[in-house]
This record gives structure tokens, sequence and C-alpha cells, in this order.
């Protein structure tokens, strides 16, 4: 497994729509096993192939509603959002755009049908921030980011205000 560059807004291969993936092979597991790593090393919760300028349709996702320490990485591959219901709009950031975050809405629950890295369909539920990040990183596929979504990006102060931080705190 390596790390791979993240790719900033503004790069070409952000804005393109991805190549659906035909072949499930040994580059396609590296791909995936490289995407997850790059998520995890930059505290991600979701990363698509065309952050690391791969024009292919697959995202990498992490489970952030397991028990305690049971987080993992969901692979998908061909993914197509299939149900969502529900909403929630909260601030939403990209690894793609460093430290910017602007208020968004997304459905607060998700059923994706997807190939798994061998070319098996399965489906999965999302609800909360995985479905936030199914439908993110979904977008990404389709050359969209979440800054089309939302309405700015929130000032230090906004996010501060959102998540009640007090300012008081010297820590």
């Amino acid at each position: 497994m390596a790390l791979r560059n993240i790719r900033k807004e503004g790069d070409e291969a952000l804005s393109k729509r991805c190549r659906p993936v035909t072949d499930f092979n040994e580059r396609l597991h590296e791909l995936l096993d490289d995407m997850a790593e790059t998520m995890l090393d930059a505290n991600g919760v979701g990363l698509a192939a065309p952050q690391v300028g791969v024009l292919r349709r697959a995202v990498v996702v992490l489970e952030t509603n397991a028990p305690e320490g049971g987080e993992y990485v969901i692979e998908l591959v061909n993914p197509e959002i299939v149900e969502a219901d529900g909403e929630q709009e909260s601030p939403e950031g990209c690894l793609s755009v460093p430290g910017a975050f602007g208020m968004v809405k997304r459905p607060s629950h998700v059923k994706v049908r997807a190939q798994d890295r061998n070319g098996q369909w399965f489906e999965v539920e999302g609800v909360d921030l995985t479905a936030r990040a199914f439908c993110h990183e979904l977008d990404h596929l389709d050359g969209h980011m979440f800054t089309e979504l939302c309405d700015h990006i929130m000032t230090q102060e906004e996010l501060d205000a959102y998540y009640g931080a007090d300012e008081d705190q010297d820590e």
C-alpha cells in the first residue's frame, strides 16, 4: 500500500465524470488499498478515485457508526444510490478543499448498490455521517464538489458557533 497525492480544488480530474470499473484485478485492489490508506492518513471519512487522479467509479468511506473502536472502511465500486430519505444539514468539508467547510443538506439515510473489489454486487446502508459521506463521494464521481451545494465557505467564527466552541477556553 502507498499514500497517494490528494488532488486539490481546481485540478481538472475533480471536474470530470468517471468511467465505470470493468476490470476487477490487482490494479483495482491496489487502488482501493491505497485510497483507504490515504484517506485514513489524512483523517478523512471518504475518498473518491478522482481525488487521487484516477477517473474510475470507485470510492472508500469510513463507517463511523460502528461500536467503539469498530470503525471500518467500506469499498464501493460502480456505486449508485438506490434509496435516500430524511434530511440533515451540517458543515461539510473535503480533503480536496483543505480547511474549508460549508453548510450542506444531505439525506440522513442512504442505501447504495455497488460492487466489491471482486465484482460482486451488494447493498449497504448508511446513516448520518456515513450517509453524508456516501453522497459526497458519489458526487465526486460525476465531477461535483460540496462547494457547489453550499451558499458560502464558513468562517472560523461560524464553525465555532455551530459546534458551540467556548471562546474563553485556552486549550
